[in-house]
């Protein structure tokens, strides 16, 4: 039985930790895409077959993209950001499949990832800047906006969470709503018009994460 009509089904315990569903379809997700990974890795070749081009370019238009938001040269958060990227848009489009919810439908989802992106902001600030320089920061430009400028920092990770969860989760009902009234077939319009919303929810989770991170390293030299 569920505590909350927002938490996700439980499938079995580890010990005292429940596994729900959101986090089993993220670990198939996450095999999913590291043995996509490998086999488009495997083989590279100076002259890219199509697997490897399709590869290059996404890499390619995602570190673009950073670079914009960052700055060039920044290729240290293209891990990061890459991989949420990646991540969202399957972990969105999941839902589109046969029996499959998408996780980020669940709240506990876009909270972790919030959660990641906010520890990453204060990780790379603080190497950036320094811990008390860092630290100093937020009494800019006058100590008496330091109360709001912590604020801020919790309240935009809780609006990202909120937009993806909201997004996600109302397209999901949507599509299972009208499914359940006039059938599969009237539904694929619906359908189509999530897989746009899906890959636009996670590029602009993506993007702010981006901004956020990028506002983190202060001003640079």
């Amino acid at each position: 039985m569920r505590a909350s009509p927002f938490a996700g089904d439980v499938l079995f315990n580890l010990g005292p930790v429940p596994i729900s569903v959101p986090v089993v379809t993220t670990w198939g997700i996450m095999l999913f895409l590291t043995v996509l990974s490998l086999m488009a890795t495997r083989t590279l070749k100076v002259k890219p077959d199509r697997v490897q081009t399709t590869a290059e370019l996404l890499v390619t238009g995602i570190d673009q993209q950073i670079a914009m938001i960052v700055g060039s040269g920044e290729r240290r958060f293209l891990p990061l950001l890459g991989t949420l990227f990646i991540y969202l848009v399957c972990a969105n489009l999941a839902g589109l499949l046969p029996g499959l919810k998408a996780p980020t439908a669940s709240l506990e989802t876009p909270a972790a990832l919030a959660a990641i992106a906010y520890f990453s902001v204060h990780y790379f600030g603080i190497r950036a800047q320094g811990l008390r320089s860092y630290l100093a920061s937020f009494a800019q430009p006058t100590v008496l906006l330091l109360p709001l400028n912590l604020l801020t920092q919790v309240t935009r990770s809780f609006a990202l969470m909120a937009r993806l969860f909201g997004n996600v989760m109302s397209g999901e009902f949507l599509i299972a709503m009208v499914v359940g009234l006039t059938g599969l077939f009237v539904a694929v319009p619906f359908m189509a018009l999530e897989l746009l919303i899906g890959t636009i929810q996670a590029y602009i989770f993506t993007v702010l994460a981006a901004v956020f991170v990028g506002g983190a390293l202060g001003e640079k030299p």
